[in-house]
């Protein structure tokens, strides 16, 4: 999405909510495509570094010793207790990847306010209506999850492939699969969008494409 728009990750100033498994590799893929994850949070608080957070102690911390990401300062990161105000701090893209709901419509336009250009979806349902809004009306590039989160179930389709044929895939090879597997959503999605006129919009071409894969489906079986 923000590639097909001219945009980049490279050099971009990214703010993740969340230090779990979606987090983390969110975090992991910004940084190989050259952006800074400035902050992460859990449900006591969130760290913040403007010149990009160590993932590895992040990883060590959350996943070797199950700790809080309030042991992980040092250097330039700070802590802030409560994460009401993780969407106050200044970033060109947001990945909401911790819980539903958390980003509203204040957070929405603080978030607007101070240039952020593009917000994927990394939780369920984590945009309430009302700061989806916020998004769509200012121009703001907005992956919803309904598309962003299908990554997860191709994921467990791609280890049941595996599975089926015997085989065992590389992590580079899955992650490839996967990126033309979300590639192909997002395609969808921006083509949905821009033939019932609603281009750029990926929370109703998202909507659009999904009921159509479902009545093809359905119409191909002789349900309908």
């Amino acid at each position: 999405m923000i590639k097909a728009k001219g945009k980049s990750f490279e050099g971009a100033k990214v703010s993740i909510s969340g230090s779990g498994n979606v987090a983390v590799y969110a975090a992991r893929k910004v940084t190989e495509l050259g952006g800074k994850v400035i902050t992460m949070s859990d449900s006591n608080g969130f760290i913040f570094d403007p010149q990009g957070i160590d993932l590895t102690q992040v990883q060590e911390i959350k996943e070797i010793h199950r700790g809080r990401v309030k042991e992980c300062t040092g250097g330039g990161t700070d802590y802030t207790e409560g994460c009401q105000n993780i969407w106050d701090v200044e970033c060109d893209i947001a990945l909401p990847c911790a819980t539903q709901n958390e980003l509203d419509k204040a957070a929405a336009e603080t978030l607007v306010k101070n240039g952020c250009f593009a917000v994927g979806e990394g939780a369920n349902m984590p945009t309430t209506i009302e700061g989806t809004d916020v998004f769509l009306k200012n121009g703001v590039l907005f992956a919803p999850g309904k598309a962003a989160n299908a990554g997860g179930v191709a994921t467990s389709a791609l280890e049941m492939s595996q599975n089926s044929m015997r085989m065992s895939w590389t992590f580079e090879e899955v992650d490839a699969r996967l990126k033309d597997i979300m590639i192909n959503i997002y395609r969808q999605s921006a083509d949905a969008a821009a033939h019932y006129g609603f281009e750029d919009n990926y929370v109703v071409g998202a909507n659009i494409a999904g009921f159509e894969k479902v009545a093809n489906a359905m119409l191909a079986q002789g349900i309908v």
